[in-house]
């Protein structure tokens, strides 16, 4: 059985989903919630990196638009305004806490060129003076997520994960985890606690519907789990709508589905 409680180095991926109301507009209880929890995780020890979406909706309410943009030069302004609101937000509500937080914006282009190496210093760097980063990918100039809708962030968190040697990846999603089928549409379905290898009736499992706010659904969370097992993390799913379940999670208690990593040594 793995040991969440011992895990230290600790990556949590945000959906849209997650800090949104069905509106598009901030959740400002879960918000609030949420940093407390992260917050008190922090001080139990842990170092935390944040992976969250949520800024091109934000843009877009900050703007007064009535719905998210479609064409990718709005996207890309509703990014730069919402981000900044995004960061503004994180950065009163940790404040509270005594909590440092601090913004990384990355694209393919830098994750997959010699400034890889660059990133994984400043991680390491802003971990070490007990900092909190706070992730995404930077859709003012970066279009694959945008026009591709791939859902790009559940793949970034993955390589964050990577990239700062986490222990652990959590992401928090609008479902309570992997299904042996779409439980939307299967009132039978049940929840797969654990998955110790990733194949074909594993990903059939999570092939289904895409969430109303953000810009992947599960299949995109399978493929975070491959990138972080082959690269020795765990990686768990679990619904984030009650933030308290995270105490949960690192009390060993059975939460959403763990994806088991490889040996590293394999």
């Amino acid at each position: 059985m793995t040991d969440i409680s011992s895990k230290k180095r600790i990556v949590i991926k945000l959906g849209s989903s997650t800090i949104a109301h069905k509106t598009g507009k901030l959740n400002i209880r879960r918000m609030n919630n949420l940093v407390r929890v992260i917050s008190d995780l922090y001080n139990a020890g842990r170092e935390i990196i944040m992976v969250s979406s949520g800024a091109i909706g934000l843009g877009a309410g900050k703007l007064g638009l009535r719905e998210k943009p479609k064409d990718t030069q709005s996207k890309q302004a509703a990014a730069a305004v919402g981000q900044c609101e995004l960061m503004y937000i994180y950065d009163k509500l940790f404040e509270e806490y005594g909590i440092t937080v601090a913004q990384i914006l990355l694209t393919k282009t830098t994750i997959d060129t010699d400034r890889r190496k660059n990133v994984e210093n400043t991680f390491a760097k802003l971990l070490s003076m007990g900092v909190i980063p706070i992730v995404n990918e930077n859709d003012t100039v970066a279009i694959d997520e945008l026009e591709l809708e791939i859902g790009e962030n559940d793949s970034l968190s993955a390589i964050v994960a990577e990239l700062a040697g986490a222990d652990l990846l959590v992401i928090l999603s609008d479902i309570d985890g992997l299904y042996n089928a779409d439980p939307h549409k299967d009132t039978h379905a049940e929840l797969i606690p654990v998955v110790s290898k990733i194949d074909s009736s594993i990903e059939n499992a999570a092939d289904g519907a895409v969430s109303a706010l953000g810009t992947g659904g599960m299949i995109t969370k399978i493929n975070a789990a491959k990138i972080a097992n082959n690269a020795g993390i765990d990686m768990v799913i679990m619904n984030g709508k009650n933030p308290d379940r995270l105490y949960d999670l690192f009390e060993n208690k059975q939460i959403g589905t763990l994806f088991v990593a490889k040996n590293k040594e394999e």
